[in-house]
């Protein structure tokens, strides 16, 4: 026997209980970073690896963009490339990462050539894009649904930084304030379509799994920087090396 599809409440439900589950926020270098126990090396390193994620965004929501059938779903997405490219020079999201990363002491040319990157990092979030771009756009909305649970780690994320670490500023942390409300706006929306339109236990499936996808980019992002920046401590070739303490 088949089974039956998921009420929309019940849907909502399960990809709660994913991210309760898989959301980085239970990594234990999310744990090091909010709890103050990382260098400023390492600091410097996830901040670096994360502008690539920040940086790629946008072309992950264009690709999305560019498949939508309504203006009105369009006009919706849309918000999106403004949010994190802005409308003008040093605006968006991707800007506020790079004074992030000024902050910290990083070359900001280093930061936009992407020379440092681990290649982990690389690898993880080509795939979110592929992903994006080859999936229906069913999962592909599904696999922005990590953004239900982001509040929850920028409060984390900011009050630690600023009470551990003396580097950081709030001027340092800019970028995350506007996500506050950005975030919950986009994944309401996007809860929305992905309750009204996964109507069959397939679709159910493939909404759940999309979100498992995009939950292990994340995590596989901070596997990479504890292993090369915590322990072991193998930093690969041409990687980010920070200055000796």
């Amino acid at each position: 026997m088949s089974t039956p599809p998921l009420s929309p409440d019940g849907l909502e439900a399960a990809l709660r209980a994913i991210g309760a589950e898989r959301y980085h926020n239970l990594h234990p270098f999310h744990r090091a970073l909010h709890d103050g126990r990382l260098t400023r090396g390492q600091v410097q390193a996830w901040a670096l690896n994360r502008y690539y994620y920040q940086c790629r965004i946008p072309a992950k929501d264009a690709t999305l963009l560019a498949r939508l059938p309504t203006a009105e779903l369009r006009r919706e997405w849309r918000r999106r490339l403004v949010d994190h490219d802005g409308d003008a020079p040093d605006t968006g999201g991707v800007a506020r990462w790079l004074k992030l990363t000024d902050g910290l002491g990083l070359d900001r040319a280093y930061v936009e050539s992407l020379h440092g990157l681990l290649p982990a990092t690389r690898f993880a979030v080509d795939a979110y894009v592929h992903f994006v771009r080859d999936r229906s756009i069913l999962e592909a909305i599904a696999s922005s649904l990590t953004e239900l649970f982001s509040p929850t780690i920028i409060g984390e994320r900011v009050s630690g930084m600023l009470r551990h670490y003396d580097f950081v500023t709030p001027d340092t942390l800019a970028y995350f304030q506007p996500r506050l409300t950005q975030a919950p706006r986009d994944s309401d929306f996007a809860l929305a379509y992905v309750r009204d339109h996964a109507r069959t236990a397939e679709q159910q499936q493939a909404v759940m799994d999309a979100l498992r996808f995009k939950c292990d980019v994340l995590w596989s992002m901070l596997d990479a920087l504890d292993y090369a920046y915590v322990a072991p401590g193998r930093i690969p070739p041409g990687a980010f090396r920070p200055d000796p303490a």
